[in-house]
């Protein structure tokens, strides 16, 4: 199944999308830069996490959402700028995430707290350099990304 297919199956009720990374680490900045496209343009809610997502925890569960989908970089060994499904179990132990914070425990925090079906979208690095901006691959990600989010999540 591709990428719009799944997404058009999982995106349900009230969404909460949610970007976390760090907008000075190049590539790490994919999360909150696919929410800044997505600003204004969806019938969805939003939160830029910055690279503490468990600082947002009474927030996220405030949303009350139906689906919450984390939008992150994370290196799953793939070319940079491939765009994953991420569950719970995919990211067990934060091996995937480009971040200190084990995901995995902060995904099952939110499933324990909430009735939300969960899932995260791993976009591939290039590069985590401290000044740099998206790469070349990851920025075409982020936009060909929010765009297939804002046609899916589109204002009524």
């Amino acid at each position: 199944m591709d990428l719009e297919e799944e997404l058009r199956q999982r995106l349900r009720g009230k969404v909460l999308v949610v970007g976390a990374g760090n907008t000075l680490r190049g590539d790490d900045a994919a999360g909150p830069a696919v929410v800044a496209a997505l600003e204004g343009r969806v019938n969805a809610a939003l939160l830029d996490v910055g690279e503490v997502p468990e600082s947002y925890t009474g927030r996220i569960l405030a949303a009350q959402a139906d689906t919450m989908v984390l939008i992150d970089a994370a290196d799953f060994g793939a070319a940079p700028g491939d765009v994953a499904v991420l569950e719970t179990e995919d990211i067990a132990g934060g091996s995937l995430s480009t971040h200190q914070l084990p995901l995995d425990l902060f995904f099952r925090y939110l499933k324990e707290n909430s009735q939300a079906a969960i899932f995260g979208l791993g976009i591939q690095p290039a590069q985590l350099t401290l000044g740099a901006p998206l790469s070349a691959a990851v920025a075409s990600s982020v936009e060909a990304l929010a765009q297939l989010l804002q046609s899916l999540l589109a204002q009524e």
